[in-house]
């Protein structure tokens, strides 16, 4: 197992979990490996730059939800697509390396997941577009611990945000979500999740090894 390359995809506080994946490049068997008080879930891959593919990207965020909700759930800080390893030393020294970060952003993100928000209008509808999204932070920003800013790459998208929310109050959010979607036939919503806390967390990895 030391000399087989390794594809990770998240950290999680140190504890043994393995279990069947559809994976990266066609991965079928995750499992930790552990580095004092981390653990990295990979899984093998014969490169160290694997295609970034659709099919691979989709994998990579699958197993990371797989791992968010195992056995009740677990806290994520996750990978970036491509984190690839040349074996478990090479990963076992960055997780050293990276260990207080990992340390400190898996406290911030304790028992809190990512939901998404989009809302988006139909062509050429006459909307408040400035009240739809203060309606939406009145609503929402209050029920999460953290929110991003919209990230508004087309006309038609009022509201694009994420959401840090605790594992607890994540049925009261999708509640929530589903009235102002009932409130606003005239709006689209799309509304996904629960996803690793990709905008909340920020660690820079060295290059792969």
């Amino acid at each position: 197992m030391a000399d087989t390359a390794l594809y990770a995809y998240g950290v999680i506080e140190r504890e043994d979990i393995e279990f069947d994946v559809e994976g990266v490049n066609g991965a079928d068997h995750a499992y930790t490996v552990g580095y004092q008080t981390l653990s990295a879930l990979v899984t093998d891959i014969d490169t160290v730059e694997p295609e970034q593919s659709d099919e691979n990207t989709r994998a990579h965020d699958e197993v990371l939800q797989q791992l968010l909700e195992y056995d009740g759930g677990r806290t994520v800080v996750p990978m970036q697509y491509g984190m690839a390893f040349k074996n478990a030393r090479t990963l076992k020294s960055v997780l050293r390396e990276a260990r207080p970060a990992f340390t400190r952003a898996l406290r911030e993100v304790e028992g809190n997941v990512e939901l998404g928000l989009k809302v988006l209008t139909e062509e050429d509808a006459d909307v408040d577009e400035e009240a739809i999204r203060e309606e939406v932070t009145e609503r929402f920003d209050d029920r999460a611990n953290s929110v991003t800013s919209d990230d508004l790459f087309s006309d038609r998208l009022l509201v694009n945000r994420s959401f840090l929310v605790e594992r607890e109050d994540r049925e009261a959010f999708d509640r929530a979500v589903g009235e102002f979607e009932d409130d606003h036939d005239e709006l689209l919503v799309q509304y996904t999740g629960p996803w690793a806390p990709y905008n909340f967390v920020d660690i820079e990895i060295g290059a792969k090894q």
